[in-house]
């Protein structure tokens, strides 16, 4: 194999493929960087068993072949030379000789024979999505996936597709995001799938603003096919709950507020939150809201927001984070919190989103 690219383009690619190695791994290979000549293009490759990463890009072929080169020291080398045209030869023995200008590198690879096959997806259903979309449905949504692994079914983001009409959830049993948007297609029979939340991260990596990818099912597998960056992830396996069944219904005790003045009330008095005194107060009057919390050893804090409010005074708790989350993401200027006991949970209601978190009990 023999090629001639450019440093940043180089750089580029590895930076996409890179992000899912884990250096720690029992087996070598899997620290490595497939790169595989394919007609006019460099196609490299990654993948820790769950995930598998592919990129190609644009390069001068000279001879066709294959290698796995160490991604880190591979990465590092690529980033330091010199020039900004870069000439890569293997060698006999799995030898990497990478020239730019007067520099020269020789590097010990693996045999590509060694390194996983990834999945084959022909002839498999393909829905077309678009990406600026989807990267706001996950913003959405992601943050409330579990990270607690005995609960593994909550370890990732559901996505139910129905006629024409995509629906992704995420709850970690505290708080539940739902959000819903049009395809372009419609889709006859339901599909359910539970991607991992570390697949979710990697392709929102990738996504751009305008464009689209194909999500094309396989068995227990899954490929997000996005301008000539593949991801092939596992799925999680089992029944995600029935979240239709803890949907309040629309509550007419509601407080209209301003999102960002919101927010950052909140984020002032998570100042003086600890892992012990988490939760933060608000009491609600006619037309005012005040946002405080109490930390003993610590201190406290006090402020007041007008708001839009008829209803019963009204005293709740929450974990200051999860309004955070929703409210940081959201880009309404104003938001309807419907608070009906305090404990009973906060609902946010849009047009296509849903988001429902506990309370707290406060000490």
């Amino acid at each position: 194999m023999k090629f001639k690219t450019n440093k940043q383009d180089l750089i580029k690619a590895i930076q996409v493929v890179q992000n899912i190695i884990s250096l720690r791994s029992t087996l070598p290979i899997l620290s490595h960087i497939l790169l595989e000549t394919h007609h006019d293009k460099l196609r490299l490759t990654t993948t820790d068993l769950d995930i598998g990463i592919t990129c190609e890009m644009d390069v001068d072929i000279q001879e066709q072949g294959a290698i796995t080169v160490p991604a880190k020291r591979f990465g590092d080398i690529i980033k330091d030379l010199p020039e900004e045209q870069i000439q890569i030869n293997i060698k006999k023995n799995n030898l990497i000789n990478i020239e730019s200008g007067l520099c020269q590198f020789k590097l010990i690879g693996l045999n590509k024979e060694e390194f996983p096959h990834l999945p084959q997806f022909q002839d498999k259903q393909t829905i077309i999505l678009e990406q600026g979309l989807l990267k706001q449905m996950f913003a959405l949504t992601s943050f409330a996936v579990s990270y607690d692994e005995t609960r593994y079914i909550l370890n990732g983001i559901l996505f139910r597709i129905l006629g024409n009409k995509l629906t992704l959830v995420a709850t970690d049993g505290k708080r539940l995001a739902i959000i819903e948007n049009p395809l372009k297609e419609y889709i006859e029979k339901e599909i359910n799938i539970i991607v991992p939340i570390k697949t979710i991260h990697e392709l929102n990596r990738n996504l751009k603003e305008e464009g689209q990818l194909s999500l094309v099912l396989g068995t227990n597998q899954v490929l997000f096919d996005l301008d000539g960056i593949s991801i092939i992830s596992r799925l999680i396996e089992g029944e995600f709950p029935d979240y239709q069944q803890v949907i309040p219904p629309v509550s007419e005790l509601r407080m209209k507020v301003n999102r960002e003045a919101f927010l950052l009330a909140i984020r002032r008095a998570a100042l003086l939150a600890t892992p012990d005194y988490q939760a933060v107060r608000l009491e609600l009057f006619k037309n005012k809201l005040v946002v405080s919390k109490s930390t003993p050893d610590i201190g406290e804090s006090r402020e007041e927001l007008v708001v839009e409010y008829s209803g019963k005074e009204l005293l709740i708790g929450f974990n200051p984070n999860y309004l955070i989350d929703v409210l940081k993401n959201l880009s309404d200027e104003q938001i309807e919190f419907e608070l009906t006991d305090p404990e009973k949970p906060g609902v946010i209601r849009l047009k296509n989103y849903l988001y429902i978190v506990l309370p707290m009990r406060l000490g």
